[in-house]
């Protein structure tokens, strides 16, 4: 079997469409067609089931691609690395969210880069869990960290750490509302504090509240930024009240430029996963990164 065929295969399988594949290939859309159509032919089954949008795989296309992409990764590292050539050098595709791996994974890699590390540079990109799993899936990066657990055999996850989330205040709310308020009524005694969120959909605070009070959450963002450091920087500000991760609040918290809300018995967690192309923890490079991170990781909860 031609692996110039199956190197198009799993691109169209990780892309999810001809069109995207032949981008990520250097390809014509007709020259990817063309060849999985030969595959297919050479196979006697249909690898993908056409659609008005992209293609979903077949059984036979999903067992294929799990049995060939990480075969197709470990020859694409050993001809990348080079034939008599140190092979750890290589660099290492980063993604995640921006505040986790701006926080917590870029300080723990830098112990590993440099003349004292394991030789591999680095790249990091950030974005939304969707954006770095489709990203990863597709061979834009060599690890992801992602607060979703991808489906399907084609990503691998191992939990990483699991992240506390605090309901965060300037003191001046926590005066107005007074120290039992929320203890004693819940949730309605924050129903006339601003909201500041990442998004209009309230995703933080929405979480919460149905994790703490065990309701929706009725009010509506006073501040929108789609960062949650600028989400700390406006609730010191005294913007209204925000729901963060501990690790990025736990300095204000002991500085007193925020106050904790609530004291719930059961905190609300959101658990972070490393996610790899299935078969490349093979790459040293990768393989490294990849453990380094879970061992920083134990002191992160």
């Amino acid at each position: 079997m031609d692996l110039a065929l199956l190197r198009t295969f799993v691109a169209v399988h990780r892309a999810g469409s001809f069109t995207r594949a032949a981008a990520l290939l250097g390809l014509s859309q007709p020259a990817v067609t063309s060849q999985i159509r030969i595959l297919e032919r050479q196979l006697g089954r249909p690898l993908f089931l056409r659609q008005a949008r992209g293609v979903t795989p077949t059984t036979i296309g999903d067992e294929l691609a799990h049995r060939a992409a990480p075969h197709l990764d470990a020859l694409v590292g050993i001809a990348e690395s080079g034939l008599g050539e140190e092979p750890s050098w290589r660099t290492l595709h980063l993604a995640g969210p921006p505040e986790f791996t701006a926080e917590r994974a870029l300080p723990a890699l830098m112990e590993l880069t440099g003349e004292d590390g394991p030789g591999f540079a680095l790249r990091a990109v950030f974005g939304t869990a969707e954006e770095v799993l489709d990203g990863l899936a597709c061979g834009h990066h060599d690890l992801a960290i992602s607060t979703a657990r991808p489906r399907g055999p084609l990503l691998t996850a191992t939990p990483l750490c699991d992240e506390e989330h605090v309901l965060v205040a300037a003191p001046r709310w926590a005066d107005r509302i007074g120290p039992d308020a929320v203890r004693l009524k819940g949730a309605q005694a924050l129903e006339d504090l601003p909201v500041v969120e990442v998004h209009e959909s309230l995703p933080f605070v929405s979480r919460y509240w149905a994790s703490v009070f065990d309701c929706r959450a009725t009010a509506t963002g006073s501040v929108i930024v789609p960062d949650l450091r600028a989400v700390l920087a406006c609730a010191v500000a005294g913007a209204g009240l925000a729901v963060l991760p501990r690790y990025l609040c736990a300095s204000a918290l002991e500085q007193g430029t925020v106050v904790a809300l609530a004291d719930p018995a059961v905190p609300p967690l959101r658990t972070y996963f490393l996610v790899v192309r299935t078969g490349t923890l093979a790459m040293p490079h990768v393989a490294r990164a990849h453990e380094w991170l879970q061992r920083s990781a134990t002191v992160w909860c």
